[in-house]
């Protein structure tokens, strides 16, 4: 079970009193749309604050998502959203493309892609 989160505005880092809904799955995805389009880069995505992390393993998440290609914002040097997940021993998605799902619950299935020489 996942839970996709709409976050409006555009945060630099969404922080948890940005949710408007109550998180009731253990796997939740955040559609910002700050990242519209996967083929034109830019620097000014929203992404996580460790403190929302931190919340989201309170409510015993084990995966946290996003719609922009990383937890962290583009000029970040010290990564303190992926050092939170780390310590919280969750998985993450980053880069998903949410345009056409609606906020809401659904069964989230995420296989890894066999990418020779990858890490991750």
């Amino acid at each position: 079970p996942c839970q996709v989160v709409e976050i409006s505005g555009k945060p630099e880092r969404i922080r948890p009193e940005e949710l408007k809904v109550e998180i009731t799955a253990p796997r939740v995805l955040f559609k910002t749309n700050s990242f519209p389009d996967p083929d034109q880069w830019n620097d000014d995505f929203s992404a996580l604050s460790p403190e929302l992390v931190h919340f989201l393993k309170e409510k015993k998440v084990v995966l946290v998502g996003i719609d922009t290609p990383s937890v962290d914002p583009a000029t970040d040097k010290t990564l303190v959203s992926h050092k939170a997940i780390y310590e919280s021993d969750m998985a993450v998605l980053e880069g998903i493309i949410l345009t056409d799902v609606r906020p809401g619950r659904y069964q989230l299935i995420a296989l890894p892609l066999r990418i020779e020489g990858g890490d991750a």
